[in-house]
């Protein structure tokens, strides 16, 4: 299934993609698609609804973000080799696990705001994870039974917050709107193998990314149970898991970096695409 939530910000409703693309509304069957409603027994549960019951929601639309009331948002940095070089940094022997402040999830398309006296904002396509089952100390071998499904992230960044005002990568990932979710939770039954994903980011209309999740140094299922060492993943949570390179940090011969009035396109195979206007801080 391709689950979504549709409406104004706040006023969102839950809905799915019907085959023939269309959507669904899922209200009178859910209130919202939060972690008590991405759990195996209750995704089956939707699964099994006559799609064609549904109404049909007619008209443009403003996604949210896919799921509603995560509590943890976490990413992996240098998960994909070539990235790591771009960066000048070494490949790690363990996941780099940083937060990303829940503050900063937003619609897909929502416009994303730089930073007052910003000159390092930076984009970075990335495969998401969102748990649908709580996890804790879980096994590689069963980490991806607690995966409800996966979406596209930009884990958009400030890379002189992240990595030249003190210790941690915190500050420099999680500015207000700062995390695009969306615009779908595509069930992990859909996705099939989230190792075998192309994936792709434009800068006003210029390639900039196009890589695949096929080169991520760790896995989903080496992440999930990594971290669920040090912390319990709970339902809705959601884990942001590298980016290939091109990023701005890295293009040649200098970085450069987003402006306001900048438009960044991306998307994933099998998981939609985002687009997202870029406009100055008040």
């Amino acid at each position: 299934m391709k689950l979504c939530r549709i409406g104004e910000a706040g006023q969102e409703r839950p809905a799915l993609v019907d085959a023939d693309g269309r959507l669904r509304d899922l209200s009178a069957h859910i209130t919202d698609l939060d972690g008590a409603a991405i759990g195996p027994e209750e995704l089956a549960r939707l699964a099994a609804i006559d799609v064609d019951s549904l109404p049909v929601v007619e008209g443009p639309v403003r996604y949210g973000p896919p799921v509603t009331g995560t509590r943890q948002f976490v990413a992996i940095g240098l998960n994909y080799a070539d990235h790591a070089a771009e960066s000048n940094l070494p490949i790690p022997a363990e996941p780099v696990v940083f937060n990303k402040w829940v503050s900063c999830i937003q619609g897909p398309n929502d416009p994303v705001i730089v930073p007052r006296d910003s000159l390092k904002t930076d984009w970075e396509v990335e495969l998401g994870v969102i748990i649908g089952s709580a996890a804790h100390n879980v096994s590689e071998a069963d980490a991806l039974s607690h995966v409800a499904g996966y979406c596209v992230i930009n884990d958009v960044s400030e890379r002189a917050w992240q990595t030249e005002r003190g210790a941690t990568w915190d500050k420099g990932k999680g500015f207000p709107t700062f995390g695009p979710v969306g615009p779908w939770l595509v069930t992990s039954d859909e996705v099939g193998d989230p190792q075998a994903l192309s994936m792709w980011l434009d800068v006003n209309g210029e390639r900039k990314q196009d890589g695949s999740t096929k080169t991520m140094i760790f896995t989903v299922e080496q992440i999930v149970a990594y971290v669920s060492q040090f912390m319990t993943l709970l339902p809705g949570d959601i884990i942001t898991t590298g980016t290939p390179p091109g990023v701005g940090l890295g293009q040649k011969p200098e970085p450069w970096y987003l402006k306001a009035g900048d438009v960044v396109a991306l998307g994933i195979e099998k998981l939609g695409e985002q687009q997202q206007s870029f406009i100055a801080a008040n």
